[in-house]
């Protein structure tokens, strides 16, 4: 935990079934709850855009080298998903990967790059393909980049 999030309270997700899945994650370190029904998963926090507070959400991910990928799919959904409008507004965030836990900066694939990580993301979970048929929206590619500790509080 970082020296800001031990003064501040993270709020994990509203939705039931997230919340528990983080609640796992977090107690064993990522050893229950790193997989989602056998897909790596991670937890993001964000800073919210409108309240200022900590949001943690737990997210299924894939790999680009050194990078993590997320896909802002909300289920197919014709909006966003609360926590890609808070990156987008402050791209500072932190993740768990297992018992790591790290500072990043995140942000949106480019569109030469999107069309290189979609079949990467949909590999990792086929689902998302349906969701972009299902939506008049473009399912945003989020790109997360490791930063130096000294970046390691969401401001």
């Amino acid at each position: 935990m970082t020296a800001q999030e031990q003064h501040e309270t993270i709020e994990d997700s509203p939705v039931g079934w997230v919340a528990s899945h983080v609640r796992r994650y977090v107690e064993t370190d990522g050893a229950d709850g790193g997989t989602f029904h056998g897909i790596p998963s991670l937890l993001l926090t964000t800073r919210g855009r409108r309240s200022g507070a900590l949001r943690r959400t737990a997210l299924m991910y894939g790999r680009d080298g050194d990078n993590y990928l997320l896909v802002a799919s909300n289920g197919g959904a014709s909006r966003h998903p609360a926590w890609y409008l808070n990156l987008s507004a402050d791209p500072r965030v932190e993740i768990q990967v297992g018992a790591e836990r790290f500072a990043a900066h995140a942000r949106t694939a480019t569109t030469e790059e999107r069309a290189r990580l979609w079949p990467v993301m949909t590999k990792v979970f086929p689902t998302y393909a349906r969701y972009q048929q299902g939506t008049d929206r473009e399912i945003p590619v989020i790109i997360i980049e490791r930063t130096s500790p000294e970046d390691s509080t969401i401001h």
